[in-house]
């Protein structure tokens, strides 16, 4: 099933405002096991802590924040696009923090993040992304369905929620045909 839902991005001070519910989808993704840099029990601090670093890190232009919004304009979805490379890499950018919150998976929300962020890509000239993933997990499969090259993968990269150690494969993706 397929839901329709509004993918647009938030500003440093919609951020703030919005955090307790990017908190709210965070927490339920790390509690459901997604490998997003977390291990539990993740506090309620902790989370805020991380959206204010990402609010400040979107005010200063480094990153773009997306949110998907239910029918009753609730969060249910974000991911972020990280703009800001070094001088040899200004085509490029780091897709990061792809989090769908459980009870909205499976309904297509994550397919409609990820293209709006291959626009965003596209507005800041950006002709390749990047991004890494629990080996593994659904967020790989789903990748590799999603027209995401996979280059290989590390082994015992990071810890999932839980504490087992899991590796992380690596995705590319060009956006233009003319891509480097």
């Amino acid at each position: 099933m397929i839901t329709t839902v509004l993918c647009r991005p938030l500003g440093r001070d919609e951020i703030i405002l919005r955090i307790d519910e990017l908190c709210d989808v965070l927490e339920d993704c790390v509690r459901g096991g997604a490998s997003v840099s977390f291990v539990l029990p993740i506090t309620r601090d902790t989370a805020m802590h991380f959206w204010q670093g990402v609010a400040e890190s979107v005010g200063r232009g480094e990153r773009a924040v997306l949110i998907a919004e239910n029918a009753d304009f609730r969060i249910i979805g974000t991911a972020q696009i990280i703009l800001d490379q070094p001088p040899n890499q200004p085509h490029r950018a780091d897709v990061a923090k792809l989090l769908v919150h459980q009870s909205a998976r499976r309904q297509g929300v994550a397919r409609q993040l990820m293209d709006n962020l291959d626009d965003i890509a596209k507005k800041n000239g950006k002709t390749l992304l990047v991004l890494d993933t629990a080996t593994g997990s659904d967020a790989e499969f789903f990748y590799a369905r999603s027209g995401w090259e996979r280059v290989g993968e590390i082994p015992g990269y990071a810890q999932m929620p839980d504490g087992t150690v899991t590796g992380t494969t690596i995705f590319y993706k060009n956006l233009t045909s003319n891509a480097i």
